[in-house]
Order: structure tokens, then C-alpha cells, then sequence
């Protein structure tokens, strides 16, 4: 009888840490389980209907479609950690879109923005781009470690300003807001290009996506953005310069916009005033739905990356088959919410 009583103890001992090894990693990549099975769903459903979304082609459109979303939501990510928000992460885009194109037509365009600047060399325009993101990230980090402002109002103000700025140098003589068009083909090339058949736009986010991993991970910088999302006083009380660690986080994020908006302009074959709206929230929901708290202090870049992957493939997996554009924003709502109140959760629970 003890023999039984000790074999069923321990069977349920076995149980419990099976269901608790299961638990774990079931938590821990839920957002990679969750990306196979709408993989998985969309593709059922493609078959049903006699096509098959699972080709070369298709996975290319989705890392191409994705790879300007995967820049702008690393640095939507520096500021999630911090426990701060960017609202203008998609007017700095915009930005960069127009100063970027605006300098990089062709000389046979019938309506150049600069009649008479002559070919400049093609990094400059895409440096002075990221150059003046970069700038605005200052800006924000400035007003938020030194001012004191919440980064909702700081960085809302920002937006603001910024396509106000924005708009006024598009409408500028002879341009007079005119949609921005005929760029060169070396600028163009970065979007729509590839080497052996790998786009060129995506090789960038992937190194951008390395070594934004290396900051995050690897650096003391990284180690100091946790700490301050995780706990700002904790991270006062021990040393870290708040001040300096939250300009440059926010100047890093501004510098990504600045690029993400050089490589939109390029991939889309020109720019306007009003590119990039509402690009930050798309990157807030990646990066929440890829297990970035919203309460700061947690975050990865594999998880970001599977956050901006989610939504390309519902994106372009339910156009593909065909489901209604307003349903898709049911879908996709529902999924922002569902993520958020799981890290809500884990927040209380914590506490």
C-alpha cells in the first residue's frame, strides 16, 4: 500500500512539472506558436479555396512588405522598454521620405523640387534624412529627461510639429505640394532591388535588427534602458545618468524613422507630406503582441520581430484569401487587446 501511495505522490509530482515545463514554454514562445498556427489557418483556408500562399513569392512579399515596419518598430521598442511611448515615430518617417526624395530626382524630371541641384552623391540626402530624425529623437529625449514631460504629451507635441515642419517644406515653390516622383535609379534600387534574388531592404533590417540585438543585449546602454523601464528610481538610486541614457535612446529611435522613411520613399518610388501616418501605432501593437511590456523593462528584439510578422502575414494573408478589409481591423484589435491584457496580467501578478 505505502509502495502505491508513493508511485501515485510522485506520478503526480511528474505531472505537475510536465504541466509546469509546458506552461513555461508555452508562455515564453507564444508569440512564435501563434505565428505558425495563423501560418497554418491562412494556409488551410488558401488550399480550401484552390491557391496556395506558402510560395517563394509570397514569402518574399511578406519580408518586403515587412521590412520597413521591423526598423521602425526597433526603435518604437528602445522607448516601450523605457516605460515611454513615441507618437511621432510615423511624422519622422514622413520626414526623412520627403527630404530624402526631394533630393534625389532625376535630372529629366519635368518637376524637380530642386530644378537646379545637380546630382548629389546618394548617401548624403539618406545621411541629412536620418540626420534630422535623429535630431527630433534628441528633441524628444531631451523634453522627456530634462523637462520632465510625459513621453505621451512630449512626443505628441513632436508629431505634431514635425508635420507641420514637414508640410511646409513640401509645399515650398515650385513644388507646391505636389506628390514627389521620378527619383533616381540608384536611390529606388535599395527598395526594390535584390542581390541573387535576396531584396536588398531586407538585408538592411536585418543588420539593423542585429545590431539593435547587440545595444539591447550586449551593451551597457542596453542593461541601463531595462533598468529604467523596469524601475527609474531603483535605476537613480544606483548610479545610472537618466538624462544621457534617455537622450540617446531616443536619439537611436530617431535615427531608425529617419532610415525607415529613406527606405519607404525607396521602396515606393516617391514621397509625400502626409507618409508615415500612423506608422507608430502599428509599430506599438508589433511590438506589444511581440511580448514588449507595456509597463516597461521587458522586451526582445525576436519577439518585435515576430510582432511586426504577425500583422504583415494577417495583412497579407487575409487580403490574399479574400476576408473583408474592416474585418481584418476586428481581427486585428482583437489581437492588440488580447495582448496587452496578458501583459497587464503578468504586471499585477508580479506586483
Amino acid at each position: 500500500m505505502e509502495n502505491k501511495t508513493n508511485l501515485k505522490l510522485e506520478n503526480k509530482m511528474n505531472l505537475k512539472l510536465n504541466y509546469k515545463n509546458v506552461s513555461a514554454f508555452t508562455s515564453r514562445y507564444a508569440i512564435f506558436i501563434i505565428l505558425f498556427f495563423i501560418f497554418l489557418i491562412i494556409e488551410i483556408w488558401s488550399l480550401i479555396q484552390g491557391t496556395n500562399i506558402i510560395t517563394l513569392e509570397s514569402l518574399n512579399n511578406i519580408l518586403m512588405q515587412s521590412a520597413v515596419r521591423i526598423i521602425i518598430a526597433l526603435g518604437a521598442g528602445f522607448i516601450l522598454i523605457t516605460a515611454g511611448v513615441d507618437l511621432s515615430a510615423g511624422r519622422m518617417v514622413g520626414f526623412a521620405a520627403v527630404i530624402s526624395s526631394s533630393m534625389l530626382q532625376t535630372q529629366d524630371y519635368l518637376r524637380r523640387f530642386y530644378p537646379n541641384l545637380p546630382d548629389l552623391p546618394l548617401w548624403l540626402p539618406i545621411l541629412l534624412a536620418i540626420a534630422a530624425g535623429l535630431l527630433f529623437g534628441i528633441i524628444n529625449g531631451f523634453a522627456v529627461s530634462k523637462l520632465h514631460v510625459p513621453p505621451f504629451i512630449a512626443t505628441l507635441g513632436s508629431m505634431l510639429i514635425i508635420y507641420g515642419i514637414n508640410s511646409i517644406y513640401f509645399s515650398m515653390e515650385p513644388n507646391n505640394s505636389q506628390p514627389i516622383g521620378g527619383l533616381r535609379k540608384d536611390f529606388t534600387t535599395l527598395g526594390s532591388g535584390d542581390f541573387f534574388g535576396f531584396p536588398y531592404i531586407v538585408m538592411i533590417a536585418v543588420v539593423i535588427a542585429v545590431i539593435v540585438w547587440v545595444i539591447f543585449n550586449k551593451t551597457n546602454l542596453g542593461k541601463n534602458m531595462y533598468a529604467i523601464g523596469g524601475n527609474i528610481n531603483a535605476a537613480k538610486v544606483s548610479g545610472i545618468n537618466i538624462t544621457k541614457n534617455l537622450i540617446i535612446i531616443y536619439s537611436i529611435a530617431g535615427a531608425l524613422y529617419g532610415l525607415a522613411g529613406v527606405l519607404e520613399s525607396a521602396k515606393s518610388g516617391g514621397s509625400s507630406n502626409n507618409y508615415g501616418n500612423m506608422y507608430e501605432l502599428d509599430a506599438i501593437a508589433a511590438c506589444v503582441v511581440g511580448g514588449v511590456s507595456t509597463t516597461g523593462g521587458i522586451g526582445t528584439v525576436p519577439g518585435i520581430l515576430a510582432g511586426v510578422l504577425i500583422f504583415t502575414v494577417l495583412n497579407y494573408g487575409f487580403t490574399f484569401i479574400g476576408i473583408n478589409v474592416y474585418a481584418q481591423y476586428i481581427i486585428k484589435g482583437l489581437i492588440i487587446i488580447a495582448a496587452v491584457s496578458v501583459d497587464i496580467r503578468k504586471y499585477l501578478t508580479k506586483k
